[in-house]
């Protein structure tokens, strides 16, 4: 059984029943939240009407956002749905959700403090060391007296962690944090489909020790890159034992309260609106200043990694056609030496069946892999067609991926040749082999062989008498 606290987003049919805490609003009416909690700390976030963008992209910037009040339960489960979005290559550095004893409203991790007593789920974007081991998410947890090593991207520090990619995805990414029975685990949803509910496994830590009361935050931090990182909800459920009774809901709140925290809303946003106002006063130049040489657009973005997938698929066909070339030349020998063997031994008919057809089924060998020779070459050249379509123009994707779908069934098809080639040569039961070669004779002894030169000698020596007398007669005619 759980209960749910949303920190962002409530529905309007629930506002009366809320108490406050900060959410976003569609003025002039702002939405409230359960809990005893007061609104949240937002530190240099820029809140709006659909999420909270904690950071912006540019350079060097930190932002979090907090409950101002402790949350003490026991057990606990956290939704947190985010956006991380740029136009680079690389992104920098991260967002963090937090679960700490005190508020860590500022510093160098991820924007929060270091040096924390609590649980940290990191979802680091930049390759700080190096290693090709980005964007990841690690939990770290701290008692207070860990600096968190950056230059390792806290790898020697983690818990538990998990590759996976979370930057400029089609849909929000979604993250589901559980603590329950000092067991923390944490659920990714990749934001690759519109399913809210499609979490799969990142990470599982036991004998977790948190402490017992604690505020929530999200931060983020930007470095020399710099990334989009917006919050568009955030979750929180306090789990009980099956058969407790969940505790009561609080009672609404007074009005004086509400248009205070309106009032208090209101005025940040024109405060918001006013530095916006000084900040192209006294920046004219900087609107509309082209930036595009720095980075990529989304459509570069996407022809890139077509071309990425076209390459590799090209390289592999590559191979497996320098593969195919081997095979033909090797079965070309066979078939020769075979066909030699045949001619040669013509005489046995039991070996002859068998060498014919051995002849025969490597002709339907050389025959087939000639078929798929030509398939791949075929692919090749379906390749080489979205290649050139795509650098004559950013052309439409679904061409490209049609093209795509047409190179992958005829890859299927070619395997399918291949596995019944294979079986069909190999069978289990009956494997077709060269005819063994007859026993040599003994070789002979030193008597056999004396004998037989003296006999061969004696024959020689008759028949060249013979000649001469035959001769001899001859000449008595002349």
């Amino acid at each position: 059984m759980h209960i749910k606290y949303d920190l962002l987003h409530i529905p309007r049919a629930q506002a009366d029943a809320l108490l406050c805490s900060f959410c976003l609003t569609r003025a002039p009416k702002p939405y409230f939240l359960k809990l005893t909690l007061r609104p949240l700390s937002v530190l240099d976030a820029i809140p709006s009407a659909d999420q909270v963008r904690i950071t912006p992209s540019l350079r060097s910037q930190r932002g979090s956002v907090w409950t101002k009040n402790k949350v003490n339960f026991e057990h606990w489960e956290a939704e947190v749905t985010f956006r991380v979005s740029g136009r680079g290559r690389m992104g920098a550095d991260g967002l963090a959700v937090w679960f700490t004893s005190t508020q860590g409203l500022e510093g160098p991790v991820y924007g929060a403090a270091d040096q924390w007593n609590g649980i940290g789920v990191f979802f680091d974007s930049f390759d700080n060391d190096g290693k090709k081991n980005n964007p990841a998410i690690l939990v770290v947890g701290n008692n207070g007296n860990l600096v968190y090593d950056h230059q390792n991207d806290g790898s020697t520090q983690a818990l538990g962690t998990c590759l996976r990619d979370f930057r400029n995805k089609p849909y929000p990414v979604r993250a589901k944090i559980t603590y329950y029975k000092r067991t923390l685990t944490v659920l990714i949803n990749n934001g690759f489909t519109p399913d809210k509910e499609d979490y799969e496994f990142c990470t599982k830590v036991d004998n977790m020790v948190i402490p017992s009361d604690g505020f929530f935050g999200i931060s983020a931090a930007t470095g020399g890159l710099a990334d989009d990182h917006d919050v568009l909800s955030f979750l929180l459920f306090r789990l009980t034992e099956p058969g407790q009774q969940p505790p009561p809901v609080e009672s609404e709140i007074p009005k004086e309260e509400k248009d205070k925290y309106q009032e208090e809303f209101q005025n940040f946003q024109q405060e918001l609106d006013k530095k916006k106002e000084e900040f192209q006063k006294e920046h004219p130049d900087v609107q509309g200043e082209p930036i595009d040489d720095l980075y990529e657009s989304v459509n570069d973005r996407e022809i890139r990694q077509v071309f990425e997938g076209q390459n590799r698929i090209h390289l592999e066909i590559k191979q497996l056609n320098r593969q195919l070339a081997m095979i033909l030349d090797e079965q070309r020998r066979y078939v020769s030496v075979i066909t030699d063997e045949v001619a040669k031994k013509g005489a046995n008919t039991e070996s002859g069946q068998q060498l014919g057809s051995i002849v025969a089924t490597q002709q339907e060998v050389l025959k087939s892999l000639n078929e798929l020779k030509s398939s791949f070459h075929e692919s090749l050249r379906q390749i080489g067609s979205v290649q050139n379509q795509g650098n004559q123009a950013a052309m439409g994707t679904y061409e490209t991926m049609q093209h795509f779908s047409d190179i992958k069934e005829h890859l299927h098809t070619v395997k399918r040749d291949v596995d019944h080639l294979v079986q069909r040569n190999n069978p289990a039961d009956k494997v077709l082999k060269c005819p063994e070669l007859p026993p040599m004779p003994s070789c002979l002894s030193t008597v056999h062989f004396a004998i037989f030169v003296v006999v061969q000698s004696v024959l020689f020596f008759c028949y060249v008498m013979y000649k001469s007398q035959q001769e001899a007669a001859a000449k008595k005619f002349f």
